[in-house]
């Protein structure tokens, strides 16, 4: 494992991109896969078990990951205004990797949660040449579904949990983030106890001394690509779970609008099946890359 920073310049000011590499780049014959983590406002750590791609019985892809600027490792930015969060500030990051690493004519992608859109907008709005095949895990087409989907799968927790959610972060934040956990124990990741990967990129943006900058921005406001899908012109694989926030019908504009889509279910999963079924998770996502 390999890790260290990346300069990014964006407005003639130039920040640090975090990253971390899982197998050899320079001497690998496989196609390197980068991954794009969730949030907005997580961290790339529980996106490590993508790491088993690296290995030979999953292709021995390299594998990269990042924290996005403002997040975690990263250059954090807590005094930059909202509009500067822009989703083309991300995409700008993710092709400044790219160029870094030199792999833009020949990669994939792995994107989970905010991660699987901000994949979707790499492909529809830059169309990068270089992309071979693209995994969508776990990701809404629109976030009115995620927030609808959202709301209705709190409805089956007690009040006390759902009136902490409902209400104001900033009011109890530790009230909130034990309400979160439990929410997120039958609908975000359910091994217990949690890894420790995910507990980490948890507390990134949800806990006591939280760095929210990204989080509160409202990139996602309004969002929808789903009038744009058929523009994705990669093999896309879509990814969910039986008990995952990106319920089917959150999901299902990418199954049914992506020209060259597949889409797997994982029946013991929520949001990360990549833990809940670990193998059978890389199993798949290797098999789709291999095609």
């Amino acid at each position: 494992m390999k890790e260290g920073f990346i300069p990014f310049t964006h407005q003639k000011e130039t920040h640090q991109t975090y990253y971390k590499v899982f197998g050899d780049l320079r001497n690998s014959t496989s196609t390197p896969i980068v991954v794009l983590h969730g949030g907005p406002g997580l961290s790339h750590d529980y996106q490590l078990p993508h790491a088993d791609l690296a290995g030979k019985a999953c292709g021995s892809h390299p594998v990269i990951f990042y924290d996005q600027i403002g997040n975690a490792r990263s250059t954090r930015l807590p005094h930059k205004p909202p509009p500067f969060w822009k989703i083309d500030l991300f995409l700008d990051e993710l092709e400044n990797l790219l160029r870094y690493f030199g792999i833009q004519d020949a990669f994939h992608l792995v994107g989970h949660s905010w991660g699987g859109m901000l994949g979707s907008e790499f492909v529809v709005r830059r169309h990068p040449p270089g992309l071979k095949r693209f995994v969508c895990a776990n990701a809404p087409a629109a976030i009115e579904l995620w927030s609808r989907s959202f709301g209705e799968l709190l409805e089956g927790f007690p009040s006390e949990i759902r009136d902490v959610i409902s209400g104001n972060r900033e009011d109890n934040p530790k009230a909130y983030l034990d309400a979160l956990l439990k929410v997120y124990a039958v609908h975000g990741c359910r091994v217990q106890p949690f890894p420790e990967e995910f507990l980490t990129s948890v507390l990134y943006n949800n806990g006591l001394d939280a760095d929210r900058t990204v989080a509160d921005a409202g990139v996602m406001k309004g969002w929808s690509i789903v009038d744009r899908l058929h523009l994705v012109k990669v093999p896309t694989l879509v990814i969910n779970g039986r008990y995952d926030i990106a319920q089917d019908w959150v999901i299902e504009s990418y199954v049914k609008r992506v020209p060259n889509a597949s889409w797997i279910k994982f029946e013991n999963s929520s949001h990360l099946p990549c833990f809940e079924e670990r193998e059978g998770y890389m199993d798949a996502v290797a098999k789709f890359l291999k095609e």
